[in-house]
């Protein structure tokens, strides 16, 4: 069946992959992007010329994560449009990299803001249409840092993403009863494809950053070689795409609640499994087993 989604971030990377790909599905995909008439007008027109050609039902809407005024009109401009809204995946996010001392205590801040709040932005102004209609799905892409390896640089990052993992996991147990469902997407460490080392941010405090350079010279340019030599030569970042639409098209009350595309291996879903083994089973003991699932697949 189709269905009217949003999709944040969706300029480039992750998030414009999966919008083609649900777009091909026959979904109608609202690609979320900031900017849109200004630096990412191209990013629009690619996403005009794109649904045009292959002939699907790919829109873009103005909005802005750090922004509940933004949000709340994007959601609203799609709900007026569509007349409808049955997924929401929270694709956007923002890394940076460098000693994680010399970021100051409002840069972290900031990539707690687009990682983490942001999400909470959208929700506030999603979830009361979805918990009308006592039906919806919400996708989170997630990170394997929150759980597997985690080489050193991107702490920042890190954080933030461990912090969207945790609320992600409070939401789901909080929406079941709505009959809205939860699934946890956690790629892995994709070097090429993503925007997210070009346009990731660095510390402003230079002056910490000389004293880490005298005992981890050139620390990023090592992480993301030796994170590339440990990935398989098939490794694409559209399998985080399609991972999305089998998602999205499964049957609702049967989606899974986390999955990994993590060609590196690098231990978050060993991890994963034991946690959300033992929340299921915690929810079981003090009798909230009912949380785990959307209330009409019971």
């Amino acid at each position: 069946m189709s269905k009217t989604v949003v999709i944040t971030g969706a300029g480039s990377g992750f998030g414009a992959l999966a919008a083609r790909a649900l777009a091909r599905e026959g979904h109608t995909v609202y690609a979320a992007i900031r900017d849109t008439r200004t630096r990412n007008a191209a990013r629009v027109a690619e996403a005009a010329a794109y649904a045009a050609e292959h002939q699907v039902d790919l829109r873009t809407v103005e909005l802005d994560v750090l922004s509940q005024e933004s949000v709340d009109s994007a959601v609203a401009t799609v709900l007026a449009d569509a007349g409808r809204l049955d997924v929401i995946i929270h694709n956007a996010g923002h890394m940076v990299t460098g000693p994680t001392e010399a970021f100051t205590p409002e840069e972290l801040a900031a990539v707690y803001d687009t990682n983490v709040l942001g999400t909470q932005r959208v929700n506030r102004a999603a979830l009361p249409h979805l918990r009308a209609q006592e039906h919806g799905l919400v996708v989170w892409v997630g990170s394997t840092s929150t759980r597997g390896g985690t080489p050193p640089y991107l702490g920042p990052y890190f954080a933030a993403k461990s912090a969207m993992d945790a609320l992600a996991v409070s939401y789901a147990a909080e929406l079941a009863r709505f009959n809205i469902e939860t699934t946890i997407v956690v790629p892995g460490s994709f070097t090429s494809g993503t925007d997210h080392f070009v346009t990731g941010g660095h510390p402003a405090d230079l002056t910490v950053v000389p004293a880490y350079e005298e005992r981890y010279a050139g620390m990023m340019d090592q992480v993301s070689r030796r994170l590339a030599a440990l990935a398989p030569a098939d490794a694409d970042v559209s399998q985080v795409a399609d991972a999305i639409v089998r998602v999205v098209g499964t049957e609702h009350g049967k989606r899974p609640f986390r999955v990994h595309i993590d060609p590196v291996d690098d231990g978050s879903e060993t991890v994963s499994a034991v946690a959300d083994r033992i929340r299921s089973e915690f929810l079981t003991r003090i009798g909230l087993d009912d949380l785990l699932v959307p209330h009409a697949a019971r």
